[in-house]
């Protein structure tokens, strides 16, 4: 069995060392080797598990789910809306308005190419294999939103970081007292669906309509 320290370790070089190199100025290979490496590393773990399935487990409280995804959605959509109104209003729902074909690849991509790796790797697997580390829950929650921050550190983007925190922290949360990837991915492709309807795709290094 794995000692705490060599979890610890573990956790340093995957979900900061590897993110961090992506700034330094080395070979591609330096970086993607070891990321892709590390990535089949958390699979094997994974798959090992048995956490890699679509599990509706009859335990959801859909309901509920539902009507906590709403309000927050709502809080966001204003948010976010009445940035894009004043700093960028010629974005406000561009892509949907001007090319709906893209707005859709936009989604689709993003939804299972994206958001799905991403919940396996920092809510799934992170909570899984970190969570007996830190016996507080709300810093555990910090710290995961912190790293899943720094995951996006390599976007060179500052607004970036701040939705990818806020994101990480909803999301965290929302998998510590579900336990459920299925739900958590829901709510983040929710939430980062409409930031590309919205118009804040450019803004998050997705194509425009230009």
């Amino acid at each position: 069995m794995e000692t705490n320290e060599y979890k610890s370790l573990e956790l340093f070089f995957l979900f900061v060392v590897l993110p961090v190199s992506f700034l330094l100025d080395s070979h591609f290979l330096f970086k993607v080797i070891p990321t892709f490496l590390g990535f089949v590393y958390i699979l094997i773990f994974l798959k090992k598990e048995d956490l890699l399935r679509f599990n509706f487990s009859n335990k959801i409280c859909w309901k509920s789910f539902w009507k906590e995804t709403m309000v927050k959605l709502l809080i966001i959509m204003v948010i976010t809306g009445v940035y894009v109104f004043f700093v960028a209003p010629d974005k406000l729902f561009s892509v949907i308005l001007k090319k709906p074909e893209l707005w859709i690849l936009i989604l689709f991509v993003y939804t299972f190419l994206s958001v799905w790796p991403q919940e396996i790797i920092y809510r799934t697997f992170f909570y899984k294999r970190y969570a007996a580390l830190i016996k507080n829950k709300w810093l555990f929650i910090f710290i995961n939103a912190i790293l899943f921050s720094l995951a996006h550190l390599f976007l060179g983007s500052f607004l970036v970081q701040l939705l990818t925190f806020i994101g990480g922290v909803l999301f965290a949360y929302t998998y510590q007292k579900t336990k459920s990837t299925i739900l958590v991915s829901i709510e983040h492709a929710i939430y980062g669906n409409w930031l590309f309807t919205v118009g804040m795709g450019e803004m998050l290094a997705f194509p425009g309509v230009e």
